[in-house]
């Protein structure tokens, strides 16, 4: 432990404390990279709102351009034969409709990323609420991921969509990508992010919105990023 922690000190004390570009921090962030892993690129994101108000809930799906690095795992609880041949033919990594639901009951069972319902399996799902809702992977119209257009569901989560919604302090933390990707797929996968959060501004949100954004890895330190550019970017 000692030695990780004398490597973070060394990574931190090459991040001057000021904003940086998205085009200097990422490039920043990968040079001072010590893990000897392939980390997760996060950028966690305050935002000026009240979560406690449900007007001022943030929430909403993007697909990022170069997608995350690694291929999903996707379940779908579907009724009907054909609905489940068309998630398998899809690509869905599990199938099933109301045994599935009873196996996730009794066994706990999450070894998926991404779920997937339709509409008319939800009374079903809907007692999933107390596994599913904690890890974030219960299925909600709003993300895309109640429906019964099962083979774009699955689509878009296998090419990169990612989730985001703020937590009780008004943080959103969302994953990029990957540290070894190239910097460029990096810096356009967290513009895209941040671009969708800002159009997802909620009209109840008073003063400034992007408080703060960092952007880091899973060991490395926080560098914080300049947001003008992306708010610039949003309002053109």
């Amino acid at each position: 432990m000692a030695k990780t922690g004398k490597k973070i000190v060394t990574a931190r004390k090459q991040v001057e404390t000021r904003s940086y570009p998205l085009t200097e921090a990422v490039p920043l962030l990968q040079k001072v990279k010590f893990a000897k892993f392939d980390e997760t690129v996060e950028l966690n994101i305050r935002l000026g709102v009240d979560p406690r108000h449900a007007d001022q809930m943030v929430r909403g799906t993007v697909v990022l351009p170069h997608g995350l690095g690694k291929s999903k795992k996707v379940l779908v609880i579907a009724s009907g034969e054909e609905k489940l041949a068309e998630a398998k033919a899809a690509g869905a990594d599990y199938i099933g409709g109301d045994e599935t639901v009873d196996r996730i009951q009794k066994e706990n069972w999450t070894d998926y990323d991404a779920v997937i319902a339709t509409p008319d399996m939800m009374r079903s799902v809907g007692k999933l609420g107390k596994v599913l809702g904690p890890r974030g992977l219960m299925p909600n119209p709003k993300t895309g991921t109640v429906t019964f257009d099962l083979a774009k569901a699955i689509a878009e989560i296998k090419a990169g969509k990612v989730e985001f919604r703020t937590d009780k302090q008004g943080l959103i933390h969302a994953a990029v990508g990957k540290i070894s990707f190239p910097a460029d797929r990096l810096v356009e996968n967290a513009q895209t992010l941040l671009h969708s959060i800002l159009r997802a501004k909620p009209p109840a949100a008073k003063g400034k919105y992007l408080r703060s954004v960092y952007l880091n890895s899973t060991m490395g330190p926080g560098i914080q990023l300049d947001t003008s550019a992306a708010e610039a970017a949003a309002k053109a």
